[in-house]
């Protein structure tokens, strides 16, 4: 989760909003990713999509099983929906997102009977370092 977190923190630093994903399977990194919505100009480009592409890429396969994301936000349902899609084994994330998230809070899409495949979800991991992210972005963002 500290990789996530520095991917998080990266992101701010270039305006995006500070999420930061990383995939890793047994002790190795296959990929991360920060978020970079605006950079691209593309509101898929969350931090896990981006993740999700990379590591899909780097092994050639479309499905990630035996993988685990490391998230410092509460997936939303599109992130979720491709966590399901990927067969990601299990998801870990920090801070839960009550107006966005899909996994604890708002549609809780793994508990969806059209689900695919539900990961083992893990909640809170480094839960205030990366809430502290979001709330100083967006107070800064606020006082501009």
């Amino acid at each position: 989760m500290a990789l996530a977190l520095r991917e998080a923190a990266a992101a701010a630093q270039r305006g995006e909003v500070p999420v930061g994903a990383v995939i890793a399977h047994g002790g190795t990194v296959v990929a991360s990713a920060g978020n970079r919505t605006r950079e691209l100009a593309d509101p898929t480009a969350h931090a896990e999509m981006l993740a999700i592409r990379e590591a899909c890429r780097k092994l050639s396969s479309e499905r990630l099983t035996g993988h685990d994301l490391y998230v410092t936000l509460e997936p939303c349902a599109m992130c979720a929906g491709a966590i399901s899609f990927a067969r990601l084994r299990r998801l870990y994330f920090g801070a839960a997102d009550e107006k966005g998230g899909a996994v604890v809070n708002g549609v809780h899409f793994f508990a969806s009977p059209t689900c695919h495949h539900t990961p083992d979800i893990y909640a809170g991991m480094a839960e205030n370092d990366a809430a502290l992210l979001l709330k100083d972005f967006f107070r800064e963002r606020r006082e501009l």
